[in-house]
């Protein structure tokens, strides 16, 4: 722990005397300059400026030199291409955008390779930007002009977005969790910014995202709820016409889906304590890109669960972006108090950013993946001020999540919920983590209590409630299963979460132990042989029992150790490199899984009976 922090704070050194090496993209956010001499007499005099940015110098900056990797290119000029070149930089624009952004690219246009910002006249500008829509309506794309700022001498720059058109690829889904303190308005949040329309102040608009009747009754979020937010290829909401009027006719899933390039996932999350065993599972089990962390601005501080979600997202490594709440009614003494104190925690591990206009939006949108920089949005969901700027960052959030595909690519799936469907049987859902899954394939489930795992075919496939053939890596879906064998039936009783469903080249196998190297957060006194918290790794959710520690007897807060766990119930399907979380009480660790022990068996349980009939063996 104490060596993460002190690379994060050599890293907000290193941003604020030779530059931000987090993430390309932060100057040219800003008010762009020619680049600074090193001889004292020739380095310009700077403008003042009001971006909350001036505190990092990001004003005094250029963009980092172009990388190679990802979906952000940097071009001069495209003026005068001839049609030898034009087919050179469709190729580029098409790796960019499928190979590396995902059906996504950005470009930077008046910018060369080494991230200088030269700027354009008005008629190269023009032209440019008219190549550009050329080349991505080539590869079946739109284009649109994201951001455009002038450089000191007048010139201009612009951040053109490319994003595929829905008929070109299957759309483009990115997974957020929301989280905070109980009544900081995540709910709201949610029904404002995917069903259109503004709040009247007593919660009308969490109404539509509340699963039970007790929710609805007491104003809190007890149950995992699902949203979705689609944006069409020109960057406008599918989920509404006009975000200011409450849609009379809510659309489906199905019809969000059809029309959108890109979907927003949201799972909403409780936050009163009671529920907090639910809120790490959806965490844990979710797999999120990003998470949305709402504070109410009227509390004047960080109150309630907030830091306890804010720690189990630093043990993840989920990079978050901060929502303030219910600005319309909170005093300027507790708003500047929350913002503050908001401030000073996030200071500690990462680098806030107080976003006001689209300038700083950009900035977030390039640099919020890396986990360094933390947006900061001001919001009222009754009177709709700051609602645009967090519309304009979900267009633009970039896929965090890279998915490492499994030798050979097979298919590989957690689960994370399961249900019973009158006239289709049992119907499982999760995530693609690797390879592809169509209808009719034959894979493996489990494992179960024994650590099997049972072959079973897939009948019917659903994506975000879309009937569809396929389900790519890095999407959700559900798939209804049957039993290959014959005479054999799928029950959702056989079902649970933490299984897996993953294709018979993959060779799963089950484990009763498996090392991980953890990190003690928070303890009170110390952890020995046979302490047995709750762990969360991905969808699973059990009691483990630590068997052995090496080189140590006892852990304290603070400590680093090798661990051995032995699950208690059942065995488990774990991955190397898989985080794990536990918390028990006031006890808090986070951990990483090293190796897993498949061919140890299980310890016999020990009773009382056992106990005396060992004794009197021995004796």
């Amino acid at each position: 722990l104490h060596v993460t922090l002190l690379s994060v704070t050599l890293l907000r050194q290193d941003s604020t005397l030779v530059g931000f090496r987090a993430g390309d993209g932060l100057a040219i956010m800003t008010e762009t300059m020619p680049r600074m001499s090193s001889s004292p007499q020739s380095a310009p005099k700077l403008a003042p400026s009001t971006s909350p940015t001036d505190v990092f110098a990001f004003d005094a900056l250029s963009l980092g030199p172009e990388r190679a990797e990802g979906n952000h290119e940097f071009k001069r000029q495209l003026v005068g291409v001839t049609p030898d070149r034009f087919e050179e930089l469709v190729t580029q624009l098409k790796w960019r955008t499928f190979a590396e952004g995902d059906g996504e690219a950005l470009y930077e246009l008046g910018v060369g390779d080494d991230g200088e910002a030269h700027g354009l006249d008005d008629s190269a500008f023009t032209e440019s930007i008219e190549t550009l829509r050329k080349m991505a309506s080539a590869i079946d794309c739109d284009c649109s002009v994201v951001h455009e700022r002038r450089t000191r001498d007048g010139k201009r720059c612009a951040t053109c977005l490319i994003r595929a058109k829905t008929s070109a690829r299957q759309h483009k889904e990115i997974r957020i969790t929301t989280l905070g303190n109980v009544d900081s308005g995540k709910s709201t949040m949610l029904g404002v910014l995917t069903r259109g329309g503004l709040d009247n102040g007593r919660g009308l608009a969490r109404g539509g995202v509340f699963r039970h009747k007790h929710e609805l009754e007491s104003g809190r979020t007890s149950a995992i709820s699902q949203q979705i937010i689609g944006f069409a290829p020109d960057g406008s909401v599918v989920n509404y016409h006009n975000p200011e009027v409450r849609e009379t006719h809510q659309l489906t899933w199905t019809q969000i889906v059809s029309a959108s390039s890109k979907v927003i996932h949201f799972s909403d999350l409780a936050g009163h304590e009671r529920y907090l065993r639910t809120t790490m599972h959806g965490i844990a089990g979710v797999q999120p890109d990003f998470g949305m962390m709402c504070v109410d601005a009227n509390r004047g501080g960080i109150v309630g669960m907030t830091k306890e979600h804010l720690s189990i997202m630093l043990g993840l490594k989920v990079p978050f972006f901060v929502v303030v709440t219910k600005i319309d009614m909170a005093a300027d003494e507790n708003r500047n108090a929350t913002i503050d104190a908001l401030k000073k925690l996030l200071k500690k591990s990462k680098t806030p950013l107080l976003v006001k206009d689209e300038r700083d939006v950009m900035t977030s949108v390039q640099n919020v993946a890396g986990g360094v920089i933390t947006p900061i949005f001001q919001v009222s969901c009754v009177t709709g001020e700051g609602l645009n700027l967090v519309r304009t960052f979900l267009n633009h959030l970039p896929s965090r999540r890279s998915f490492a595909p499994l030798a050979g690519n097979e298919a590989l799936v957690h689960l994370d919920d399961s249900f019973a469907v009158p006239g289709i049987g049992t119907v499982v859902a999760g995530l693609v983590v690797s390879g592809t899954i169509e209808t009719k394939d034959e894979l493996l489930l489990g494992p179960n209590g024994n650590g099997e795992f049972i072959p079973v075919a897939i009948k019917s496939s659903m994506n975000k409630r879309v009937p569809v053939d396929r389900v790519t890596c890095g999407s959700s879906g559900s798939w209804a299963l049957k039993a290959r064998k014959a005479g054999q039936h799928v029950h959702k009783d056989d079902v649970r979460k933490g299984m897996i469903l993953c294709a018979p080249s993959l060779n799963p196998r089950a484990c009763w132990q498996f090392q991980a190297e953890v990190v003690i957060l928070s303890h009170p006194t110390t952890l020995k042989l046979g302490y047995a918290p709750i762990l969360h790794c991905l969808t699973v959710r059990q009691c483990a029992r630590i068997v052995k520690m090496d080189g140590k007897d006892v852990l304290r807060m603070g400590d680093r150790a090798l661990v051995t766990f032995e699950w208690n119930h059942r065995p488990e399907f774990v991955k190397v490199g898989t985080r794990v979380i536990f918390r028990e009480g006031r006890t808090k660790g986070v951990g990483v899984v090293r190796a897993t022990l498949p061919d140890v068996p299980r310890t016999p349980p020990t009773n009382y009976k056992s106990a005396r009939h060992l004794q009197q063996s021995r004796v």
